[in-house]
């Protein structure tokens, strides 16, 4: 028997015999510890790259759009409507027939659409009597203005017979939506009809003996003369 008193208590060998703990100290960062910083992030795919760039400029596009639209808006809601003496050669008829069948234009548009303020007028063509024009206007702040001239095309359609082959055509320079249309008259033939919209006006006028070609370049001039903004 060994007379050292250590044997099998603080010897070396019985150091040995006792099994190692490898915990990590409390201290110790863990590999999911989100507060540890990690190494250098392996750079962007390619593909993600792309993608990224591609909702980037799909963000910003529609912010553009809508500034533009905004600004469209507010450019365009405060707008005036008169009916001068004259008009691109033609001249205001003030006759009683002319002033009852303005107020039934006034009456037959106002009741399919919510405007501010209307007008109405008949002009008269000094050289033919046959082509005197029909105009009728409204103020109002449009959301939709190519949707509301569709809708008086068909309040067009209703009093007169439906508006064939509507198409748009150059507005002129103060912008909006234009589009030009024939309906039938009574006695066959057929009258241009033309209008405007924008987001703070709508326009339109019947065109007796007229073509669509030649009733678009009248409205445009028309236009011009009638509309102004503030």
């Amino acid at each position: 028997m060994s007379n050292d008193p250590f044997k099998g208590q603080n010897s070396p060998a019985a150091e040995q015999d006792e099994p190692i703990d490898v915990t990590p100290p409390v201290w110790a960062a863990s590999p999911d510890d989100p507060d540890e910083p990690e190494g250098p992030r392996p750079p962007l795919s390619r593909r993600r790259r792309i993608a990224l760039v591609s909702v980037a400029a799909v963000g910003l596009a529609g912010l553009a759009a809508v500034g533009i639209w905004g600004g469209r808006i507010m450019s365009q809601q405060d707008t005036t409507l008169a009916t001068p003496s004259s008009v691109a050669g033609l001249q205001l008829n003030n006759s009683a027939d002319a002033a009852s069948t303005a107020e039934d234009l006034k009456a037959a548009f106002a009741a399919g659409i919510d405007l501010k303020s209307s007008v109405g007028a008949v002009y008269t063509d000094p050289a033919a009597t046959e082509r005197s024009v029909l105009f009728f206007g409204g103020t109002a702040l449009l959301w939709s203005p190519s949707k509301d001239l569709d809708t008086l095309f068909g309040l067009v359609g209703d009093e007169s017979g439906a508006v064939e082959g509507v198409h748009e055509v150059a507005a002129g320079s103060l912008g909006g939506v234009m589009k030009c249309g024939n309906t039938a008259v009574d006695g066959g033939g057929n009258m241009a009809v033309c209008g405007w919209a924008d987001h703070g006006a709508t326009g339109m006028a019947l065109f007796p003996s007229r073509s669509v070609d030649e009733a678009a370049g009248l409205m445009r001039e028309m236009r011009d003369a009638v509309q102004t903004r503030d």
